[in-house]
């Protein structure tokens, strides 16, 4: 039943019927491997990568690289979760041995986030094949950033094999990142929501003085590399690709999620809200403390949200415990701000709690470098209930279709 309720769930997402079309894309792996990969051919390089890197028929890049005589994968790298995603959030990652192909795995997530020459030497190039959600919070992301500043800073080349952004290439939405909330959750300042592809990014960290922590001369003289893929058009849902979803990390099991931690990851920081974590709905079932599931839900229906529907469910947590909560159900994706639901939960939390619960945050810098907006932290921390979200979701949308515009240059597709 779970299973049905996510494909309704993602089928209603396109507001039209997603038909996978299998074998239709080829990702940055199979072009790179379709090419002889010439990109990387007797080159010493490594590979920065998690479990969702795999080509389309779902072998690990790991294997793509090491089963290639013309092929010389000398190190792995790992971000958060590490290689093989089994690591926790927050958690740091150790340097070890990998016991399955004998290479050295550096943790970007220990003690280093951004490779030391150490790591780097000897290295051609390093390879990055990660799976984004489209999101700027997610860390990985942000783990290439801080790869390439440490590549072009010790003359590595740096090889992007580029994937889909599984929200599209069309949707962006959401706060700017302000240049004082820049963080590992908030690398690059793009909206919320950001509508490109990870190899896209990359471009924009190469080409645009600024964001990367280098000088302009070596950020000029870095080599970048993005092996693009064939097939993918950025009217795309993941959905469309014909691809299996692989986890990406612990609570993004499935599309459901990815939807989801675009949606409500930011309304459930400060106050009585979660948003699922622990049930087969990671990041859109909704419960607040203290208020019935009827409550939320017609709270947030009175909001008229559009592109949303609200429904009450009822299921397990992991550990067996019935739970009730309100499904965030798109209706209409074609109409839906993704992050606009996670400001009308933060201006419901502040009427349902005595006081201003953002002023008494107990970690207001985490929940500003997620955000990333100082105005919505002003706007939040002073008016509490009486908020002017619309007003923000509207000035942001406009917002949206400048970023658009100004970086329409990086697209590959």
């Amino acid at each position: 039943m779970f299973k049905t309720l996510r494909l309704l769930a993602l089928t209603l997402l396109a507001s039209c019927s997603l038909i996978a079309q299998t074998n239709r894309i080829h990702l940055g792996i199979d072009t790179l491997e379709q090419s002889g990969f010439r990109a990387i051919t007797g080159k010493r390089v490594g590979l920065l990568t998690h479990p969702a890197g795999v080509n389309r028929n779902g072998v690990s890049s790991i294997d793509v690289l090491r089963r290639a005589s013309n092929v010389n994968l000398v190190a792995l790298f790992g971000p958060e979760h590490g290689i093989y995603g089994n690591e926790k959030a927050n958690v740091p990652v150790d340097d070890k041995i990998d016991p399955r192909t004998g290479l050295p795995v550096y943790s970007l997530y220990g003690q280093y986030r951004k490779p030391s020459p150490k790591m780097l030497r000897g290295l051609d190039a390093l390879i990055i094949d990660l799976q984004d959600l489209g999101v700027r919070s997610y860390t990985y992301v942000s783990c290439m950033r801080y790869a390439m500043e440490a590549c072009f800073e010790n003359g590595v080349e740096v090889i992007v094999l580029d994937r889909p952004n599984p929200l599209g290439g069309l949707k962006v939405d959401g706060p700017p990142l302000d240049r004082k909330w820049r963080s590992y959750v908030g690398a690059f300042h793009v909206p919320y929501v950001h509508g490109l592809t990870i190899g896209e990014l990359a471009q924009v960290a190469r080409y645009t003085s600024g964001t990367m922590e280098v000088t302009d001369k070596v950020r000029q003289n870095g080599k970048l590399t993005v092996i693009k893929m064939r097939g993918w058009r950025r009217n795309m849902l993941w959905p469309q690709t014909g691809l299996k979803w692989v986890p990406t990390s612990p609570y993004i099991p499935d599309l459901s999620a990815v939807l989801g931690y675009a949606m409500t990851g930011l309304g459930a920081q400060v106050g009585g809200f979660s948003h699922g974590i622990g049930t087969p709905y990671p990041f859109r079932l909704l419960r607040f403390k203290g208020k019935s599931s009827k409550e939320v839900q017609q709270a947030l229906m009175a909001q008229r949200i559009p592109g949303l529907s609200f429904r009450i469910l009822r299921t397990k947590t992991k550990a067996g415990a019935s739970v009730e909560g309100v499904y965030v159900n798109v209706s209409d994706w074609a109409k839906v701000r993704p992050t606009e639901i996670s400001f009308y939960m933060m201006q419901l939390t502040a009427a349902w709690t005595p006081g201003n619960p953002f002023v008494s945050a107990k970690n207001p810098g985490l929940f500003n470098k997620h955000v990333g907006s100082t105005a919505w932290w002003n706007e939040i921390s002073q008016r509490g209930a009486q908020a002017r979200t619309k007003d923000f979701v509207r000035a942001w949308a406009k917002q949206a279709q400048s970023f658009q515009r100004d970086h329409a240059r990086f697209y590959l597709y």
